[in-house]
């Protein structure tokens, strides 16, 4: 790496956003509205909402949904087609083996 260079480096261009209008007293007067609403009860927090999306892909899928009611899982998945493809190399072998070996 050399100290002195021919040209100058370009600097990357600076991000600068001006919003056009920005009102900071309505900006905390909503949050605190927020606040305020979520201390009564009238609004459910953000905090306490925790989504239930475990499982959705599979039931929206019928493939995946038989594999899960009989109690597969991506690992037995994963060895069923290892064993697949084994079975395929060993039966093309026994095909070399009978047909081009004379």
């Amino acid at each position: 790496m050399s100290i002195f260079s021919f040209y100058k480096m370009r600097k990357p261009r600076q991000f600068d956003h001006k919003p056009i209008y920005w009102d900071p007293r309505r900006e905390d007067m909503e949050e605190r509205e927020r606040r305020i609403r979520r201390e009564l009860g009238m609004e459910e927090s953000l905090e306490d909402y925790k989504p239930q999306i475990k499982g959705k892909f599979v039931e929206g899928t019928s493939h995946l949904k038989r594999s899960y009611n009989r109690g597969e899982d991506a690992r037995s998945r994963k060895y069923k087609n290892f064993k697949l493809a084994l079975w395929l190399v060993v039966l093309a072998f026994i095909f070399w083996i009978l047909f081009f070996f004379k």
